[in-house]
């Protein structure tokens, strides 16, 4: 049985107001990202059998609670819109698609493996106190596009979360990647970004 199931048992049977997000069930969407037992993990791939006796389950830390375990997801993405998540490609655009070369491909291989669980951002001590800082998510999906041989706008991403509220206010504390359920390091995304930052201001 998995927490998922658990909290599905309750539903149905104890508390039929409980609030909690989920969909896919198969640790693909992110949704069930919860605080089980001190850290956090995703309900629906964590079995109760090896979390001992006792399980707590609250909602993900330092994010706004709208319910029971439903969290505001609006910081969030809030956040991640900051670094312009989506890709700007050159024009004219091509018949099908942009070729991509296997080699290429591979520097993005890890970033797009990033379910938007909050886990991460819902660790990062950074992303507590400062308003401005975008947290790890959205850096290694800002690292994501930059790393992009299609996209066009790298320097302008590189100015967005190279500048001082940005990748430099990270202390490397790494409960990011502690929490990523998908193993994903943030603190690697943004080691890259801070050097390609500080090449593209040797340049100017």
């Amino acid at each position: 049985m998995t927490v998922l199931d658990a909290l599905f048992q309750v539903l149905e049977k104890q508390d039929r107001l409980l609030a909690f997000r989920y969909s896919c069930r198969s640790a693909v969407c992110g949704s069930c990202a919860t605080f089980i037992n001190g850290k956090q993990r995703l309900a629906c791939n964590t079995q109760i059998i090896k979390l001992g006796r006792e399980v707590t389950i609250g909602p993900l830390p330092h994010i706004p609670v709208i319910r029971d375990l439903a969290v505001d997801l609006r910081p969030y993405f809030t956040k991640m819109h900051m670094v312009k998540p989506y890709f700007e490609a050159k024009e004219p655009y091509p018949e099908k698609e942009f070729i991509q070369s296997p080699k290429d491909r591979e520097a993005i291989d890890v970033a797009i493996d990033c379910i938007d669980c909050m886990s991460c951002f819902s660790a990062c001590p950074m992303g507590w106190t400062d308003p401005k800082y975008p947290g790890p998510a959205a850096f290694v999906e800002a690292a994501r596009f930059i790393a992009d041989t299609r996209d066009t706008a790298k320097a302008e991403r590189l100015a967005l979360v190279g500048c001082e509220d940005g990748v430099w206010r990270c202390h490397t504390v790494f409960n990011c990647a502690e929490a990523c359920p998908k193993s994903i390091d943030p603190a690697h995304f943004i080691q890259y970004i801070k050097r390609k930052a500080t090449r593209a201001s040797l340049k100017r």
